[in-house]
């Protein structure tokens, strides 16, 4: 650890291993599962497969975000150890997250007006949130500044794209994100729609595809048509999902076919709590730095 630290919520969605190894601080949201408080905490207090297959069981779950006051005393524990902040948060067309570390921000410069410290909407969730950590703390450890780190931040947001399938519609129509009618003919029709999160960060339907073959092969060819540098792609691309591992490696598998110039085998992690509240099993996000995200 250097001046400075990086951090993000919880809701990037990769383990606790890999935030370690990457110098990474992070703070957790809060859900309920039939009214039973939880932190997301990396799937350490329930596994990944306890989680969902609670939901399919008709557990109840809803989501609460960090609040200010929850902000105000991270940041400050990072502060006072004479360390400045760049945190990223879950993207604001998602939730207001972004807006309660913003007034913890505020607060805590006026306490210490020697330090730095920026927060900044993502305007991503999960895998992409993940790979723009990734992202940061590699230009850290090649020695960028705080201010630097920040600006790069500032100019690269909008070329961070988030892809998003789910094969299964049950989770969406429970969460009111899918009509009920539109959803039983969705599920007759085995229709797996394929989304991304916009330039306000809000997550978009973009194609209704009939089956897991058909969605898979639309997702890669979106990506191979938004993806930095085409074919000679050199990042790193991330991969979530809820319990459909077999589903993201096979995506995981297309992808490094076609970019086989990446810094690294593309990562794959699942999807917290948090994101998977809404989406439910049967859901695959990947990210991947591309041209600037659609309105």
């Amino acid at each position: 650890m250097g001046d400075y630290i990086i951090s993000c919520c919880s809701t990037a969605d990769v383990t606790e291993e890999y935030l370690k190894e990457k110098d990474i601080q992070y703070i957790c949201f809060h859900y309920y599962m039939d009214d039973v408080a939880y932190s997301d905490d990396l799937f350490k207090s329930k596994s990944p497969e306890e989680f969902y297959q609670a939901m399919v069981d008709g557990a109840l779950t809803r989501t609460s975000q960090v609040n200010a006051d929850e902000f105000e005393a991270y940041f400050t524990s990072f502060l006072e150890k004479g360390l400045d902040v760049i945190h990223l948060t879950l993207g604001s067309g998602i939730s207001g997250v972004y807006n309660s570390a913003r007034i913890a921000a505020e607060e805590v410069r006026e306490k210490f007006p020697e330090r730095k410290i920026y927060a900044f909407d993502s305007l991503t969730a999960s895998a992409g949130l993940g790979l723009f950590m990734d992202k940061l703390a590699s230009l850290r450890d090649e020695g960028y500044t705080i201010d630097e780190l920040a600006k790069w931040t500032e100019d690269n947001i909008q070329k961070q794209n988030t892809w998003f399938f789910t094969t299964d519609l049950t989770f969406l129509i429970r969460g009111g994100r899918v009509s009920k009618l539109s959803g039983w003919f969705g599920t007759a029709l085995n229709i797996c729609p394929l989304m991304n999160i916009n330039d306000e960060g809000k997550l978009v339907p973009r194609q209704k595809c009939r089956g897991k073959k058909m969605v898979k092969k639309a997702a890669v060819n979106a990506i191979k048509e938004r993806i930095q540098d085409g074919a000679d792609y050199s990042e790193n691309i991330f991969i979530t999902h809820s319990v459909c591992y077999e589903d993201a490696r096979e995506v995981a598998d297309m992808l490094e076919a076609e970019f086989p110039k990446m810094k690294e085998k593309i990562r794959i992690f699942d999807i917290g709590p948090t994101i998977g509240s809404h989406t439910g099993p049967g859901t695959v996000a990947i990210g991947f730095w591309g041209s600037p995200k659609e309105n």
